[in-house]
């Protein structure tokens, strides 16, 4: 398979190499009766890229990622692995992991695991070697051989994660991955995710702690009624709008209301919030000389907004 015009091979401890693969989502529509679910949404998911997929519920996110994994069908739109159409075969080489949990509660966790494991076309005894490997990282190596039923939420959470990351995908597709989990299972998993991405392979993962996704993401795709409303990295949606400056000064601050090229949010007395509305070019230069020369400059610097507010701002 070709990326661009090299080909490029990324090879993998102990196994066979993995092709780079690249995932393109383009102008994916998928309609319910009257409602449009998912409305023309277009993004790409790199290899080596760990992909965040945000939206508040009913955006279109699951809608989205199970019309790449071929379970519903496309009304609009296509799916592409690496330039071509996706196929079967592509699909079954995706690590998926349903916002629906699919484990069987009476069966042991190691012998469902092995089942799942052989469905995906592994050995039993490359299967159980992977899981194993897999429960001892999660912390789960002494409940094997229990029943899923005996786990409790956020245990059975980790051992659907081990179906999705056990055969050693070329992709990872993965809704709500980090649900239920406590901070100690949630490092695990950012480490394992880590991990592949440095391998070269491309993770979609939704979720709704947007903290995590700000802290883990190489690139953030927002999603708001079944659109995509922002598409990029954190430091690109951070610069898509105003950028916001406070200075702190030892006297009133109510002066910068008159400087040109600078709008002011807030000012509280020696405290000012204000925008750089490009009008002029160095502002930012002039605004900090005319507060030097009237005394005490206690902090002049960016403010850089959260995550959190950068998603409020893109679905309001």
């Amino acid at each position: 398979h070709r990326f661009g015009s090299v080909p490029r091979v990324i090879r993998m401890p102990h196994g066979p190499p993995n092709v780079v693969v690249m995932i393109e989502i383009q102008g994916l529509t998928r309609r319910f009766g009257d409602l449009t679910a998912v409305d023309d949404v277009s993004f790409a998911v790199h290899d080596g890229h760990m992909t965040g997929f945000v939206g508040g519920n009913g955006a279109g996110k699951t809608t989205t990622m199970r019309m790449t994994m071929g379970l519903l069908g496309i009304d609009a739109g296509r799916v592409l692995w690496n330039g071509a159409p996706i196929t079967a075969a592509n699909r079954q080489r995706t690590g998926y992991m349903p916002e629906e949990r699919g484990l069987y509660p009476k069966q042991k966790i190691v012998d469902q695991l092995v089942y799942l494991g052989e469905l995906s076309g592994m050995s039993a005894r490359d299967a159980k070697a992977a899981i194993m490997d897999h429960l001892e990282r999660f912390g789960l190596a002494d409940r094997a051989n229990d029943r899923v039923e005996k786990l409790s939420l956020g245990n059975q959470q980790r051992v659907q994660i081990i179906a999705a990351l056990m055969t050693r995908p070329e992709a990872l597709i993965l809704d709500e991955p980090f649900s239920g989990l406590d901070p100690t299972a949630v490092d695990s998993m950012a480490d394992l995710l880590r991990e592949h991405t440095s391998r070269g392979i491309p993770v979609l993962f939704s979720s709704h702690q947007l903290d995590l996704v700000e802290r883990l993401c190489d690139h953030l795709v927002v999603l708001a009624k079944g659109r995509v409303v922002a598409d990029g990295t954190v430091a690109q949606l951070r610069n898509r709008g105003p950028q916001r400056y406070r200075l702190v000064l030892g006297s009133d601050a109510g002066w910068v209301r008159d400087v040109p090229g600078v709008h002011t949010v807030d000012v509280d007395g020696a405290t000012a919030v204000l925008e750089l509305t490009g009008e002029t070019p160095g502002a930012d230069q002039i605004l900090l000389r005319d507060a030097l020369a009237r005394g005490e400059v206690k902090e002049f610097a960016r403010i850089i907004a959260p995550l959190s507010e950068i998603y409020r701002e893109v679905t309001a």
